[in-house]
């Protein structure tokens, strides 16, 4: 057998269609209006303001007529090179969500005619490039989607400025819905993700197909061929498949009046060098002729001797290599009375995921965000993920565990305390927190093993100092002065070997008279 051969028997599967008529409940999951200041219900759909969900940026209101609700507002961010800023949602853990964002420009941006370009990425996988130029010229809104999992509690969808952002970035509406577990599970979703490029209902000319045709509220664009046959109004009765196609997108199709090759040109955008997943979908309104084909995709055999029926049939593949314009083929297989069809098609690019911060780091990170009055406001989202989106003050080491090493402060304008928790942070080898109005104790920071250098000079701090720290036996700087530390500095760090050790200013004890 060849590799060939074997990869189509590891990729491809047949299967019958079993699709429920019955009206579906509203698709669970989370809607944002971004920008909104107050709950909306449209079309029996309950979306929410995004205030709870995203720290930062400016609510705005478009001054052009809209006719989607939903697009009236945006809520746009400052222009910062490498800046992320983050929509944080609560999900279910391991549970499998379409993302949808929406972008509609309308000028919100003073001075700048057309919308900018910019990066949008999932917890720290880096998802694509938005750039809605061409739908905005012809006054529409654009939209992408993903299919991600979540790894944790939460889940965020970030954007942020790249070197070709000229304006501030901006974001519309944000949707997380979930879907069931049958949906696209061929996917190593521990490995990947998936970013759609095209949805097309073939044939089919009308509005697009959502919920509540889609009851996971997919979208299918329409999508005519001007040298292909169309066929409507079709009869079809399709029972079930793992990816609940609806109903609707099988009352169409593209056809050929002749037993001769269909062709199509989709998805109609030219692709990056990538792995796609590709899933086809077919339905005969016939029962009494032999309607069999083969399937090539720029002309490398995809699938043999498919034979269409009225129970419907997919055809898939979880990871294909594509690069530039895609030619889809269907010819006639011998012996086959009628030409082929073809109803609907999916194509995802697979990304790799792109790795996330240590838990515990994460969980540390975001008790000191916590306990900090004035925290930065781009502290959201993975701290190290995508790697030119770290958080700002955080320096990141990458390996088979991804780890805060520094955390550097410094100068920021910081209040509050230093939250204790900081130590489940185990990797850090470097605290500089100096010259900010940092109050409270110093925290146990003995089980920082790693740690090298703490600058906490020129705060606020109070209380003693933790005789602790003489136990980091790695511990080369501590600088510690211009605080209101009270007591003595205990003698295993004025004795500790190599220790730059910094504590005038403070309010300590004065040595008793010898």
């Amino acid at each position: 057998m060849s590799f060939l051969s074997l990869l189509l028997l590891l990729l491809f599967s047949f299967l019958p269609l079993s699709l429920s008529q019955q009206q579906p409940p509203p698709p669970k999951g989370i809607l944002i209006n971004c920008g909104a200041t107050e709950e909306s219900t449209i079309d029996d759909r309950e979306w929410l303001p995004d205030t709870d969900f995203v720290s930062g940026g400016t609510s705005k209101n478009l001054t052009i007529p809209v006719t989607v609700p939903t697009l009236a507002t945006v809520r746009s961010f400052p222009l910062r090179l490498h800046t992320k800023y983050c929509f944080v949602v609560e999900v279910f853990r391991s549970a499998k969500y379409v993302i949808r964002t929406t972008y509609f420009y309308g000028g919100v941006n003073d001075g700048h005619g057309s919308p900018p370009v910019f990066d949008q990425m999932v917890d720290g996988t880096f998802w694509n490039v938005v750039n809605t130029t061409v739908d905005y010229a012809n006054n529409a809104a654009s939209y992408y989607e993903g299919v991600f999992v979540a790894q944790g509690k939460t889940m965020s969808l970030c954007i942020g400025s790249n070197k070709y952002t000229d304006s501030d970035p901006f974001i519309s509406a944000l949707e997380f819905l979930i879907v069931g577990d049958s949906l696209y599970n061929t996917t190593d979703f521990g490995n990947f993700s998936l970013s759609l490029v095209a949805r097309n209902s073939f044939g089919y000319s009308g509005p697009i197909i959502q919920y509540p045709d889609d009851q996971f509220d997919r979208f299918w664009e329409p999508s005519r061929d001007n040298d292909s046959t169309v066929s409507e109004n079709r009869n079809i009765s399709v029972s079930g498949f793992w990816n609940v196609p609806p109903l609707k997108v099988f009352e169409a199709a593209l056809t050929t009046t002749k037993v001769q090759p269909l062709v199509l040109n989709w998805p109609p955008a030219s692709l990056s060098n990538s792995m796609y997943y590709i899933a086809l979908y077919f339905a005969d309104d016939r029962n009494s002729s032999s309607r069999v084909f083969n399937i090539s995709i720029n002309d490398v055999p995809y699938y043999r001797t498919l034979n269409v029926t009225p129970a419907g049939a997919c055809v898939f593949a979880t990871q294909w290599p594509l690069r530039g314009p895609t030619k889809i083929t269907l010819t006639p297989a011998v012996g086959s009375d009628i030409g082929p069809l073809i109803n609907a098609g999916e194509i995802f690019e697979v990304l790799d995921l792109g790795g996330r911060t240590a838990t515990r780091d994460v969980i540390g990170l975001s008790m000191v965000k916590k306990s900090l009055k004035n925290p930065p406001l781009v502290w959201n989202g993975d701290p190290c993920m995508p790697r030119q989106y770290s958080w700002s003050g955080i320096t990141c080491s990458y390996g088979p565990r991804i780890r805060v090493i520094s955390l550097n402060l410094t100068s920021m304008g910081l209040s509050g305390s230093l939250s204790p928790s900081i130590v489940n942070m185990t990797g850090l080898t470097n605290i500089w927190l100096g010259n900010n109005s940092l109050t409270g104790p110093i925290p146990d920071l003995s089980s920082l093993k790693m740690l090298e250098t703490l600058h906490l000079e020129d705060n606020q701090f109070s209380g003693s100092i933790p005789s602790s720290l003489g136990d980091i036996e790695g511990l080369r700087e501590l600088f510690l002065q211009n605080n209101n530390l009270t007591g003595t500095v205990p003698n295993n760090l004025k004795d500790k070997p190599g220790l730059n050790l910094r504590t005038s200013g403070n309010n300590f004890e004065s040595p008793p008279p010898s």
